[in-house]
């Protein structure tokens, strides 16, 4: 598997399932220009991939502000004149019961989950069709598939991720573009270690592999669907939840 000469554009990269995405794709070549509204963090996974001997690009990124969606592609344009790969990885929660969620926290999570894509794609996807190939990637949920009480905005800006992953792979792929999703199951990052004990314990009963997943396991499913071995899967939702959820 070899990603060298390719630009990788990845969203959220400054921690958790982001930070190990870009890594996995400069650990077989890949060049990164990683977003994150943590900038300091940015610049932290930016070390590491510099590190590994590739060029990177820590962009102070909001994905749910189109503008500085277009600020960001435009950096990496100017500088390597093309983007290869993009993985909308960039996501929140803000969590509670359906009757008890507030409007400003059902809207935050779309505009970042959701509406996040939409922008980045948007932004990116003239260039890869220029250049009449591309691979774009986002990244789901496992409840998405299954469902959960009361994550009601994050399951529907991640089901939408689905449905946008479809459409998308509809449009372009006689550009030789392939638009696929993952989606990830019980992942221990930033996001889950504050969960209480007894909240974790209750979701490994659930997963029959026996343990959480890491953000390597995720990173892995991306440089696959990044790679020249993947060229003829697009539309596809890629599982990787230790048979949390099985279809």
């Amino acid at each position: 598997m070899n990603l060298e000469g390719r630009v990788a554009f990845v969203t959220g990269a400054a921690q958790g399932i982001g930070r190990g995405i870009a890594l996995a794709l400069a650990e077989v070549g890949a060049d990164i220009a990683g977003g994150d509204v943590n900038l300091e963090g940015m610049e932290k996974t930016a070390k590491e991939i510099e590190a590994l001997g590739n060029k990177v690009m820590a962009l102070k990124l909001d994905v749910s502000d189109p503008a500085s969606v277009k600020e960001a592609v435009a950096k990496v344009l100017e500088a390597w004149q093309k983007i290869d790969i993009l993985v909308n990885n960039a996501g929140i929660t803000k969590d509670n019961l359906i009757m008890r969620m507030k409007r400003e926290d059902w809207d935050r999570v779309l505009r970042i989950n959701l509406d996040g894509a939409f922008h980045c794609i948007q932004a990116i996807l003239p260039g890869m069709v220029k250049q009449r190939s591309g691979r774009i990637i986002n990244i789901a949920s496992v409840v998405a598939q299954a469902g959960n009480a009361g994550q009601a905005n994050y399951i529907a800006s991640k089901a939408g991720i689905i449905g946008l992953t479809k459409a998308v792979a509809m449009e372009v792929g006689s550009r030789g573009i392939t638009v696929n999703a993952i989606a990830p199951g019980f992942i221990a990052t930033a996001m889950t270690e504050n969960l209480p004990e007894q909240v974790k314990q209750r979701m490994l009963t659930l997963i029959p592999l026996g343990r959480m997943g890491t953000d390597k396991d995720i990173a892995h499913g991306v440089r696959f669907l990044a790679s020249d071995e993947a060229c003829y899967i697009t539309g596809h939702v890629l599982n990787i939840n230790g048979g949390m959820y099985m279809q």
